[in-house]
């Protein structure tokens, strides 16, 4: 039989609401009363009962986070950020995939039934927009994800795409480069990653006095390997003349590091190259690739730390009920904006 609270009181010689206490993380256990009761959980193999702690508290100690697509490295390590952030709070994380800019699932996803199982969501949509904004208005905690909707109802933690491209155009300008060509383009998206990450590059252009060539941006529906390696093969094809590339993210600019190796332009000799995610593979290809890190890890502490600020001022204002379905959770403050700060790791790719 699986372990009870009663078997770690016993055996940590505690009462069983001191055994609580240490479960639920309460601050005043004296230490070495915590170390005891941790030691017998540990040796009991004691797990708590978590649909018996919902019915109790109304809360499940599980939030939901909804992404895009894990095939895509970036959404697979903010996934992995998450969990981490998330464990740091006793939390667990239930995991959902929202089919890479399938409008529909994003908007099922936010009346799911399984969001029941959930405390919160964390919700990164690619298909919604600015007209879907209205549908964020969710009796539950929701945090958003993204550039694809601004001035919602709910707390958004995004990134400065804007400024960190700039940056990263810049320093290809500060190392001479003057035919920077961009990979990655949305034409058909005013609002998002790819837009704002535009718009960064020609702030750049514009400050370092180089003309805007339209010809030198190249458009990229998916932001897999395969498409920018698709995509600079056909610029290649095509004679076009640059002297660096830069990909709106780092899978773009990886297929794009082969394609140029396929016809043996050196890099950056020839042709330099930076990305954007700061992705953990980067450090690994040939040459190494520079990039922009937009702060993955601290968007992922600060998603599930204002999550859980939300959740427990729900609870506090007796909004619980059993998961995400609970009407009117911590609905007494305004939405936030929270922007994570970014770095420039320059590598081989862009080295002088």
């Amino acid at each position: 039989m699986p372990a009870t609270l009663h078997d770690v009181a016993a055996r940590a010689n505690v009462s069983i609401k001191t055994v609580s206490n240490v479960v639920h993380d309460y601050k005043h256990v004296r230490p070495d009363t915590r170390e005891r009761v941790l030691a017998a959980i540990e040796e009991l193999g004691y797990r708590p009962n978590i649909n018996a702690r919902g019915l109790r508290s109304g809360r499940t100690g599980v939030i939901g986070l909804a992404l895009p697509e894990l095939s895509l490295s970036y959404f697979g390590e903010l996934a992995d950020a998450v969990i981490r952030a998330a464990e740091k709070r006793s939390l667990v994380v239930l995991v959902e995939q929202l089919g890479g800019g399938d409008r529909q699932r994003e908007i099922a996803m936010l009346s799911s039934p399984r969001l029941q199982l959930t405390d919160g969501l964390i919700f990164s949509p690619l298909g919604m927009g600015m007209d879907d904004r209205h549908l964020l208005d969710v009796p539950y905690p929701l945090v958003l994800l993204g550039e694809r909707i601004f001035g919602g109802p709910t707390d958004h933690v995004t990134m400065k795409n804007t400024e960190a491209a700039r940056a990263a155009t810049r320093h290809l300008l500060e190392r001479g480069c003057r035919r920077i060509l961009v990979l990655g383009a949305h034409e058909d998206h005013a609002i998002g990653s790819a837009s704002l990450r535009l718009r960064g590059y020609r702030e750049a252009l514009d400050e370092a006095g180089v003309p805007y060539d339209r010809s030198l941006v190249v458009p990229a529906r998916e932001w897999h390997r395969l498409d920018g390696a698709r995509a600079m093969r056909d610029v290649l094809a095509a004679g076009a003349h640059f002297d660096a590339v830069f990909g709106l993210n780092d899978t773009l600019a990886l297929g794009a590091l082969r394609a140029l190796q396929e016809v043996g332009l050196r890099i950056p000799a020839d042709v330099a190259v930076i990305g954007f995610d700061g992705l953990d593979e980067t450090q690994y290809s040939l040459p190494t690739l520079s990039t922009i890190d937009p702060g993955r890890d601290e968007i992922a502490e600060t998603a599930v730390r204002v999550l859980a600020d939300r959740i427990e001022r729900g609870a506090r204002s007796g909004a619980g009920g059993g998961g995400a379905g609970a009407v009117g959770a911590a609905r007494d403050a305004a939405p936030r904006e929270y922007l994570a700060d970014f770095r420039l790791i320059e590598r081989e790719s862009t080295a002088p």
